[in-house]
């Protein structure tokens, strides 16, 4: 069984792992490590897969991506991102100030999320974002009371919990009953009554979410199912709903995974939404891991290697600190030698970083041909691992690179140690 994923951008060229056109051993000795390493073909591919779906042959619109920036927010991606012509799904006023950075419309912009604060409510309506999606009632009361006080009218959306089960890891399904998100699909119909009566608010669509890193498309169509019922059902209730944002979660290939093709997985929820008497809406994707997943890997260097009597470690100069995912979900990432040697025997090494905790690792019972000081890549790093990196144990984070064809640049400088407590303060004496 194959334990390695399908990847766009990276490559095997002359024994040496490649970025495009660049070695992955001149992007270490230029910039060091640990680093994160993104293919621009990577994300404009990924991009363009969704766009084959969203767009007729005649040319007009079926569909809108709004890119799912809590995968990734690295200003460089963004603007790529926008330049194709994205939208975007934010969580935060932090993302909102971030999007606008990078070039994004704020008229392409959804904010999401279940705890929107009052300041958070203000810079979006400031800015003119084209819709909230909305996850309670005391949420919704909040944001008629900052929009009247504005003298704004909000664009809502309700977002559904619709009781569907994503078949993904707990931490990452968030439309079951015992999640945190959203409206109870029982609640929604009394939801939207009681919206229909803010004054300062202006129902424009429907939400739903079911989770991430989901390989099938049977959750989705079950889910879709319940969603277009209830828009029958408010529009037999004289509430018109323009658009449905059928939210993100398609997974990725991290080994032997097969998530269905970005355009196929598109075509089938789409053809099923006209099919079904809908194709009037405007509807909306917002892909996070899909678009940025396999476009990212992380570079790293082996400090040491250490024999021991159950287990042989590899340590490396990257840590949980920088990638989270396998200590916080057991996540499994495929980890390369990025030359290939055949002279060096093949052993069986947990490759672990240096933070002091036993969670500390980033890949268990991995066989590898390496020696101290070469360097590994840690693949499909694209999504949530910059995004959700430390500073624990006071380190760094890592520098952020792109690859342009035959092209490096960087797009984050490596923090400093000094950087790291530039705005802390000692007792005065």
């Amino acid at each position: 069984m194959s334990l390695f994923p399908k990847l766009n951008g990276f490559f095997i060229r002359h024994d040496l792992w490649h970025a495009e056109e660049v070695s992955l051993a001149t992007i270490a000795e230029q910039f060091g490590t640990p680093t994160y390493v993104y293919s621009k073909k990577a994300l404009t591919d990924a991009f363009n897969a969704y766009e084959t779906a969203c767009i007729r042959t005649d040319g007009s619109r079926r569909a809108r991506v709004h890119y799912a920036m809590k995968a990734n927010s690295n200003l460089a991606i963004l603007n790529v991102f926008a330049k194709l012509g994205s939208g975007f799904d934010i969580v935060s006023a932090g993302e909102l100030a971030r999007v606008l950075a990078a070039g994004g419309s704020a008229d392409k912009i959804v904010f999401s999320g279940v705890g929107k604060s009052k300041v958070e409510m203000i810079a979006a309506l400031q800015a003119g974002v084209k819709c909230f999606n909305l996850e309670s009632i005391p949420e919704l009361t909040r944001l008629n009371e900052v929009a009247g006080s504005l003298g704004i009218k909000a664009r809502i959306s309700i977002r559904v919990n619709p009781d569907v089960d994503p078949k993904t890891h707990p931490y990452i399904s968030t439309g079951l009953k015992g999640n945190k998100f959203g409206i109870a699909y029982d609640d929604v119909i009394a939801t939207y009554q009681a919206a229909s009566t803010m004054p300062f608010c202006e129902i424009v669509g429907i939400d739903c979410h079911i989770g991430s890193q989901i390989t099938e498309i049977s959750p989705y169509m079950d889910a879709l199912d319940r969603v277009l019922h209830l828009i029958s059902t408010l529009d037999a209730a004289g509430i018109k709903i323009r658009h449905l944002d059928i939210g993100g979660g398609l997974g990725i290939s991290y080994t032997n995974e097969t998530p269905p093709a970005i355009t196929e997985f598109a075509n089938t929820l789409l053809d099923h939404i006209e099919e079904k008497g809908f194709g009037h809406l405007e509807v909306l994707f917002e892909p996070g891991r899909s678009l940025v997943g396999n476009a990212g890997l992380l570079l790293t260097t082996i400090e040491y290697l250490k024999p021991g009597e159950t287990k042989n470690f590899c340590i490396v100069d990257a840590a949980m600190n920088d990638l989270m995912r396998p200590a916080m979900y057991e996540a499994y990432h495929a980890i390369v030698a990025v030359k290939n040697k055949s002279s060096v025997p093949e052993v069986m090494y947990d490759i672990v970083g240096p933070i002091c905790e036993s969670g500390d690792w980033l890949g268990r019972d991995r066989s590898l041909k390496v020696e101290p000081g070469e360097h590994l890549a840690i693949l499909s790093a694209g999504a949530y691992g910059f995004t959700m990196s430390s500073n624990y144990n006071t380190r760094g984070r890592a520098a952020e690179v792109m690859v342009d064809g035959s092209k490096v640049h960087l797009i984050r400088e490596r923090e400093t140690i000094q950087s790291l407590f530039a705005n802390e303060k000692v007792l005065p004496a």
